[in-house]
């Protein structure tokens, strides 16, 4: 892609003499402006491959110019600033900047970021063409606004490869295949992808698994053991649940963070890796912070690119195309005749508050599919939760009188049944209402519900 049309934004004319010219003789179109009026012109006539802008601009911030790229065209953009803070590099990167460079650079830098940006166009020509797939255990479906949003999100965060990314979602919203998806399609898509849950392990046996110990460094340490850091070097590690994560490990992760170094448990020198981190929670992690349970200073670093998933309840456009997919899967799998969904059953699937999210649909289409049998799946094949008599209806019961509905009962009511059905086991009550294990537990305290 040398024809690739550049813009350069800066009123210094010497750097963009100097810029435009190495980039000529790369073979590059160059087009150059030293405010934002000359930008806003020549981006009028034709549209930039990328984008390089300086900061400060005579006649305003080259921030206001980014954002209008971003919500117009398709450029990668490049901020270049000789004033950088991190505020501002998070704004510019919030706003959809792929890369944030300090002048003077070396051209040498300034190469490497251009080869960066010409691989950005194919990778956002993949992000869109998952839009369009359907089915598969790696599919993204949904063209609910919701989801666009959030596709959008990963065509800017992709990109920045050393950028923290945030997942927000309630249980079971796919945020295990967001960050598959955000890897799949960055410069990292080679290098490995390690997933893993931060709840599973307590945290001695997690901060072995996480950094890797040396032989001798505990009574079970007979060898050295790498740690999931240094196996996910030049990929990507998956943190999910990360506010499962103790108070101790979150020091030892912001450390990895800022420094990129880390120390196996028992070793006394620095380990250096490269490696991506994206995180995932079900929790409020500012509540979090704010009762002491996970530090500030991490939790903004984390943040820095955070995408929330929306739950199920405020997509249910999505849910017929999701069933479908879901349907398509479970007909290879287990090689049945049913091939469509009958109406009736679509508009019960839709209407369905779903407090499992997209995984509680999943499991709904494949008992459909392994109980069912015939050409169509009909709203007798669905579970009795479905048709009314399930978590989500419980409000039925109550009426509304003078003082209003008494949501404190009702929330009473719903975990009672929750754990009814879940026969008191909490973490799936939790899955049942779409809380975590840690809400559960607080609203048990809160209702004075015995153990």
């Amino acid at each position: 892609m040398a024809d690739a049309r550049i813009l350069v934004v800066d009123d210094d004319r010497l750097i963009r003499t100097a810029i435009a010219e190495r980039l000529e003789r790369q073979g590059y179109d160059l087009v150059v402006a030293a405010s934002l009026a000359e930008a806003r012109a020549a981006v009028a006539k034709s549209s930039p491959d990328i984008a390089l802008l300086d900061i400060r601009l005579p006649d305003g911030v080259g921030t206001d110019l980014l954002r209008e790229l971003m919500a117009e065209t398709d450029a990668a953009c490049v901020m270049m600033t000789a004033h950088a803070t991190v505020p501002l590099a998070v704004e510019a990167l919030q706003l959809g900047a792929v890369d944030f460079v300090e002048k003077p650079f070396s051209f040498d830098r300034l190469d490497a970021t251009l080869a960066a940006m010409l691989e950005l166009t194919a990778l956002r020509r993949e992000v869109r063409a998952l839009r369009a797939r359907s089915g598969g255990p790696d599919a993204i479906v949904g063209s609910s606004p919701a989801m666009e949003e959030v596709l959008r999100m990963v065509e800017r965060v992709a990109p920045a490869e050393g950028t923290t990314v945030l997942i927000m979602g309630e249980t079971g919203t796919g945020k295990g295949l967001l960050a598959r998806t955000i890897h799949r399609v960055s410069p990292r898509a080679h290098g490995p992808f390690v997933n893993v849950t931060c709840s599973d392990l307590a945290e001695s046996l997690m901060e072995s698994e996480l950094f890797g110990h040396e032989k001798g460094a505990f009574t079970d340490a007979r060898t050295m053991k790498r740690g999931l850091l240094e196996l996910a070097d030049k990929g990507t590690l998956f943190l999910d649940e990360i506010g499962e994560l103790s108070t101790r490990l979150q020091a030892k992760l912001l450390r990895f963070i800022e420094e990129k170094t880390f120390r196996r448990v028992g070793g006394t020198r620095d380990m250096v890796v490269d490696v991506r981190i994206l995180a995932a929670t079900n929790r409020e992690l500012e509540q979090e912070v704010a009762e002491h349970r996970f530090r500030e200073d991490l939790y903004y670093r984390l943040r820095v690119l955070p995408i929330r998933l929306p739950p199920l309840r405020e997509r249910r456009s999505d849910v017929p195309a999701l069933a479908k997919a879901f349907l398509n899967d479970f007909l290879r799998e287990f090689g049945k005749k049913i091939r469509r969904i009958d109406d009736e059953a679509l508009e019960m699937l839709k209407a369905y508050a779903w407090p499992g999210n997209v995984r509680e649909l999943r499991n709904v289409i494949e008992r459909s599919v392994l109980l069912g049998d015939g050409p169509v799946l009909t709203a007798e094949m669905l579970p009795p939760e479905l048709h009314g008599a399930g978590i989500p209806s419980a409000a039925q019961g109550f009426s509304m009188g003078p003082g209003g509905l008494d949501l404190e009962t009702l929330e009473r009511t719903l975990l009672l049944e929750a754990l009814r059905r879940a026969e008191g086991n909490r973490s799936e009550a939790g899955r049942l209402l779409g809380l975590s294990r840690h809400q559960i537990r607080n609203r048990l305290k809160k209702f004075g519900v015995e153990e």
